[in-house]
């Protein structure tokens, strides 16, 4: 059994065993008496550390991983031994910067030494390996032709891009490998730079100065920049939080929820329930759906703890891709119930019933419908549908879904015919589900009163069942329609128009359509029209009397309510118009 020792790293904490701590412990004084005649040595040396701290910290499985041995070996091997990278002047130059087999892989950073503003555009051209003049063109275009999307762009990738600031970051962004050599290299060379520009100060002295202030008009400018997103980002990271977690209870409750009857009016808690698509349980549906939801509403809620806290600590890869599987197949099962639901409406099926209405002669039909207290309030508290229970406790399913049309017929007696309709698989079981759907009416006498609902067993699921009311009248028929008949009327208009204004209409069935007998005028929509336009039209006549001779003319003038006399004498003659 091994101590274990806490060393900080870099500015990062680790466990690590006694064995691994010794011998990370001997390569750093060997990386120490290798650079000890190296300019820059404490700038190397923290580099070197930040480096291998990074490296230590890709292999922390969890908070209380301890590094051993095997992970300071392979951080080793990625940084190489002192010994073996010994900067030579003759070595500068194509040797190791051309080298493509050694490249890590770019990444991007904001290069504020070779930056005009905030170092964006120098960023992009390291790591797509092109002049940053080239960048600055593409945006100064995309600010006059893209509608100042540039601008847009900038400011964003300002916001979003982080500056290389350590020497294994201005590697990484030129696509070097982070080792000991080319780190002590990086900074040799500005170290060599600096102090070029300490003896070169006279001649650079007026440059200098306009880039400082060019620097500082930038640096305070993305300062400002910066603050602002900073302040958006809290912002929507709180309102990433509390609809996250919205969602997650909300869900959570409805899915709780199904099966119980206390629950009933929860979203999407009856068209659940009453499909029932898959013939599986229904909490197996309830909890794919809340999976498919949750998991994204999760990874958000993630996304916004880290707009607040920025240095949170990932949940980790393995936790990432376990979720992420888990939700694939979630919607893949989903996307499954979905396919075989479409399957159960692909068929319709339909039940008829006929029957004769014994109305004497001259007697005018009653038609109303009416509700059951049981199920609603009043005739106009509708629904779509809805599960619920009968007055013996059974669950039914629900449904307004009621029409009628009134006919003529050439038969001597009216007669009214039922059509109920479903969806299934095939035509034999859409039949089958058809013919369970409980829908009453009465005839009393010359009433026929109609149900403004159907009902059908729970069991029998929503197949979009409905009821058609097909009512055929002889002509000379009378009849009487209920307010009640306006909502449940699809009736053609041109054939049976019914007048809301009124209950107390009464109708007759003729030739080519019902009329209205008792309706007023203006609202009658099939007065004789022919006989209207006759009565408006009417004949003007013109006499001419000029040097040619008497010419008389008929015009047919429509719509002309009033007789008019007009005598016109001009050079043309005498000019009389009579209408």
């Amino acid at each position: 059994m091994n101590k274990t020792v806490n060393i900080n790293l870099g500015g990062m904490f680790f466990h690590i065993d006694e064995d691994a701590y010794q011998k990370l412990t001997r390569y750093f004084d060997a990386i120490k008496r290798s650079l000890n005649n190296s300019s820059g040595h404490d700038e190397i040396i923290k580099d070197i550390e930040m480096r291998v701290s990074e490296l230590l910290n890709e292999k922390q499985i969890s908070d209380k991983h301890v590094v051993g041995l095997k992970d300071v070996d392979e951080v080793i091997a990625v940084m190489g031994q002192p010994e073996d990278y010994i900067i030579e002047d003759e070595l500068k130059g194509s040797q190791t910067y051309s080298d493509n087999s050694n490249r890590r892989s770019k990444k991007l950073y904001r290069d504020k030494e070779k930056g005009m503003i905030g170092g964006v555009a120098a960023g992009l051209g390291h790591y797509f390996g092109i002049d940053a003049v080239w960048i600055r063109i593409v945006l100064i275009l995309l600010v006059f032709a893209g509608f100042g999307t540039g601008i847009l762009a900038y400011i964003i990738l300002w916001v979003v891009t982080p500056e290389a600031i350590t020497t294994s970051e201005k590697l990484e962004m030129t696509g070097e490998p982070v080792n000991i050599s080319n780190i002590e290299k990086k900074v040799r060379e500005e170290f060599e730079s600096v102090s070029g520009k300490i003896k070169n100060v006279d001649y650079d002295k007026y440059g200098n100065q306009i880039k400082t202030g060019a620097n500082k008009i930038g640096s305070s400018f993305g300062d400002f920049i910066i603050t602002v997103f900073k302040v958006f980002a809290k912002f929507l990271g709180v309102i990433l939080i509390m609809s996250s977690l919205a969602i997650l209870i909300v869900f959570l409750i409805g899915v709780l929820s199904l099966g119980s009857t206390g629950f009933t009016n929860f979203p999407f808690h009856d068209f659940i329930e009453s499909g029932n698509f898959t013939d599986y349980p229904i909490w197996f549906f309830g909890v794919l759906f809340y999976i498919a939801v949750s998991i994204p509403a999760f990874f958000l809620m993630l996304l916004g703890f880290k707009l607040l806290a920025p240095n949170m600590k990932s949940i980790g890869n393995i936790a990432k891709y376990t979720l992420l599987a888990i939700w694939i197949i979630s919607i893949a099962l989903l996307i499954s119930i979905g396919v075989k639901q479409m399957s159960a409406f692909s068929a319709n099926g339909r039940v008829v019933n006929k029957q004769i209405i014994p109305l004497k002669e001259n007697d005018t039909l009653r038609i109303k419908f009416v509700h059951n207290d049981y199920f609603s309030k009043n005739i106009n508290d509708n629904h779509d549908f809805m599960v619920t229970e009968d007055s013996t406790g059974a669950k039914v399913i629900y449904s307004n879904q009621v029409r009628i049309n009134i006919r003529k017929t050439d038969e001597k007696s009216p007669y009214i015919q039922i059509e109920k309709e479903a969806k299934g698989k095939s035509l034999f079981e859409a039949k089958k589900t058809a013919e369970k759907i409980q829908y009453g009416y009465t005839i009393i006498g010359n009433q026929l009163i109609l149900d403004n609902y159907l009902l059908t067993d729970f069991k029998n699921k929503f197949r979009d069942q409905e009821v058609e009311i097909t009512l055929y009248l002889p002509e000379g028929t009378l009849l009487k329609p209920d307010s009640s008949v306006e909502n449940y009327d699809r009736s053609d208009n041109d054939f049976f128009n019914l007048h809301y204004s009124s209950d107390n209409y009464i109708y007759k069935v003729e030739n080519s359509q019902i009329k209205c007998l008792n309706c007023p005028a203006d609202e009658n929509e099939y007065d004789d029209v022919d006989n209207d336009m006759d009565d408006n039209d009417s004949t003007q006549t013109s006499v001419t009397i000029n040097k040619n001779g008497v010419s008389v003319k008929n015009d047919t003038i429509i719509n002309s309510k009033n007789n008019i006399q007009e005598l016109k004498i001009n050079k043309d003659g005498i000019i009389i118009k009579t209408k």
